[in-house]
């Protein structure tokens, strides 16, 4: 499929995705729409960022148009399940984005959040519900929504969903759904918890898998910099002197450290927010539009309140401090790599953290190349390493080790701090 004219959408849809400037749909979309728009059942397997929330969105949205009823009070037409308020609310966005053109009604149910407002929504009539497992049962069994006029069902990143405890909510959902509708799943990866909550789910359902051009660590150009743990933040502030760091997100491992860091940034002239998991829900939200909009450059976020977000033009990640699981690692650059995209990803390294770099190291099977040429770079931790590695797997290896031992024996501090500011900020431009 080259275009999305070739799709054979409703023409609603399609002036919609011509006013987004896209014309071709990505490979999860070209594979996922057409048995969609048949009424198949469909189970995806896609990572975040390959256009999979259009791949069921738009088809579901050209259903409903299509078999155009009116919404009733607490009994939407489709359910489309997520298991985060931020994953949630992007759905939501989506779909008003892309369905803009076209007479129905979606709302967005989630925990953290008053229930009054939605509550009125559900009784004034929705075609689409887009909910968290238990904000949704909170309103089942207080008789605010109904299921059993739901025609599609769709679960998204079913992995993450299960990885968080929700597996008896989303059966005693699933339960409450009428037997006659189409099922969509959709998840990152495909272990058997997913593959038997599908079984027991879906009928003869059309498999879609979408594996990645490229890893995320091969698509993100990354670099470290060794830097003792007191003059992190005075070198996150000489990096955001580069102006071509447009919008970047930077990650802490606690939530207090996302605060400091987001208080220094500010005091720094650098317009930033943070988000996590002690912030009122929609502060988190109005942090996170902020972001998306433009309005602020940098968003300070932990691993658990960063998952979901999914921000087009992140131009850069920036691993503050760097996380003590390798995953989240991975997981954290990938926010720069978007549908293709490429990104860089920037990472600081105190003494405490080689442990951490070397297991990230393994994870992604390559060595993170180190930058040298700043202001606060710690010669003795880049000898660490190398010393710990032999020299071998690490890029410049025992070359680092050298060159830390010579610098510390001359000016090499003062001098690294000449030349960034003449010019060694290029570390936060793409080669």
């Amino acid at each position: 499929m080259t275009n999305f004219a070739g799709l054979e959408l409703a023409q609603p849809l399609l002036r919609a995705i011509t006013d987004e400037g896209y014309t071709t749909p990505s490979p999860i979309q070209g594979k996922s729409i057409p048995p969609l728009l048949e009424g198949r059942d469909l189970l995806g397997v896609a990572q975040t960022g390959t256009g999979k929330t259009a791949a069921f969105a738009l088809p579901l949205l050209h259903h409903l148009a299509q078999n155009n009823k009116k919404a009733e009070s607490r009994r939407p037409r489709a359910l489309i399940l997520a298991p985060t308020r931020e994953l949630a609310g992007q759905i939501a966005d989506s779909l008003k984005t892309y369905g803009r053109h076209l007479h129905l009604r979606s709302g967005v149910v989630f925990g953290g959040s008053p229930i009054r407002p939605q509550i009125k929504a559900l009784a004034h009539g929705l075609h689409i519900l887009v909910a968290t497992p238990g904000r949704l049962l909170d309103l089942m069994n207080q008789g605010h929504v109904r299921l059993d006029a739901v025609e599609v069902f769709i679960l998204d990143e079913a992995d993450r969903m299960l990885d968080m405890g929700f597996i008896r909510d989303v059966k005693k959902i699933t339960a409450a759904l009428p037997q006659r509708r189409q099922t969509v799943l959709f998840s990152a990866t495909m272990p058997k918890s997913v593959q038997g909550l599908a079984h027991d789910l879906m009928n003869d359902p059309v498999r879609v898998e979408v594996a990645p051009t490229a890893t995320t660590a091969e698509k993100v150009e990354q670099r470290v910099l060794f830097v003792p743990k007191d003059k992190k933040r005075a070198l996150l502030s000489e990096l955001l002197n580069n102006q071509d760091i447009e919008r970047v997100l930077i990650f802490t491992r606690t939530k207090h450290g996302a605060d400091r860091v987001a208080r220094h940034l500010h005091h720094s002239g650098v317009k930033s927010d943070a988000i996590h998991g002690n912030k009122a829900q929609n502060a988190r939200q109005r942090a996170l539009h902020s972001f998306r909009s433009g309005r602020i450059r940098a968003l300070v976020a932990t691993d658990i309140a960063a998952r979901g977000i999914d921000v087009d033009g992140v131009t850069h990640v920036i691993n503050f401090d760097l996380p003590n699981e390798p995953e989240s690692y991975v997981h954290r650059i990938g926010r720069t790599a978007r549908a293709g995209a490429d990104g860089i990803a920037i990472s600081f390294c105190d003494h405490d953290e080689s442990a951490y770099l070397r297991d990230i190291e393994k994870t992604i099977r390559q060595s993170v190349p180190v930058v040298e040429d700043h202001p606060y770079h710690a010669a003795e931790i880049a000898a660490m390493i190398a010393n710990d590695t032999g020299g071998a797997g690490r890029g410049p290896g025992k070359r680092n080790k050298r060159r830390g031992q010579n610098q510390r024996q001359n000016h090499g501090q003062s001098q690294r701090r000449r030349n960034f500011r003449r010019g060694g900020r290029n570390v936060g431009k793409a080669a």
